[in-house]
């Protein structure tokens, strides 16, 4: 990773993702977060702010070491034990039936192999842990998915790997058979760049 990845978009990508609309939408997500819980693509740790009160440790994942340098001090203030792991949600070193809860939030876009990941969240999940994710993605509009799919390889590149097509109902469907989703686009933001996916999918219980 070069000064571009691990300076200046951690700061870039820290300043984007703390609208507060969005910090509304992390809110809901992460309520109903119990347990053992893993968060892939930490990022500068701006969900801790709105775990619930009862969690009092996490594990992460993230690739980017200038995500993690980031968010430190949102560690130090939050009151949550995070054990951090760089790496990526690709391969995770954790065994089947780990956690209780995983979250990822805007972070499925930028996984060279999403489905990999997905698989492995589903294997360290245990019977009946739920998969939180809030994403953005393709566009239910056929006029703005043309325009995603043309600019996906320059956004590749400008967002380390951020992809602007993908559909995250359909990745998280082929590893989950329960997947409850909301998709909409939030008033005053792009719909090539900010059509969310906002759901829980469960793994099944033995």
């Amino acid at each position: 990773m070069g000064f571009y990845s691990q300076v200046i978009l951690p700061r870039l990508l820290d300043w984007s993702l703390s609208d507060p609309t969005l910090a509304t939408y992390r809110q809901e997500l992460l309520t109903d977060v119990t347990g053992e819980v893993l968060e892939i693509g930490f990022g500068t740790g701006l969900n801790l702010a709105y775990y619930p009160s009862h969690i009092h440790e996490i594990t992460t994942v993230d690739v980017n070491p200038g995500m993690n340098n980031l968010a430190q001090k949102r560690i130090d203030d939050s009151g949550i034990k995070v054990q951090q792991l760089l790496l990526s949600g690709e391969n995770l070193p954790m065994t089947d039936n780990t956690f209780d809860s995983v979250v990822s939030t805007w972070t499925l876009c930028s996984i060279a192999n999403v489905e990999q990941a997905l698989q492995e969240v589903y294997r360290v999940l245990k019977p009946g842990g739920k998969f939180f994710f809030l994403e953005h993605g393709l566009s239910n509009k056929p006029n703005v998915q043309v325009w995603q799919n043309r600019l996906t390889p320059i956004q590749k590149i400008l967002a380390d790997g951020c992809h602007l097509n993908r559909n995250i109902q359909k990745l998280v469907e082929q590893s989950f058979h329960h997947v409850e989703l909301k998709r909409f686009t939030p008033d005053n933001f792009p719909d090539l760049m900010a059509h969310f996916y906002k759901g829980c999918a469960t793994k099944e219980a033995i």
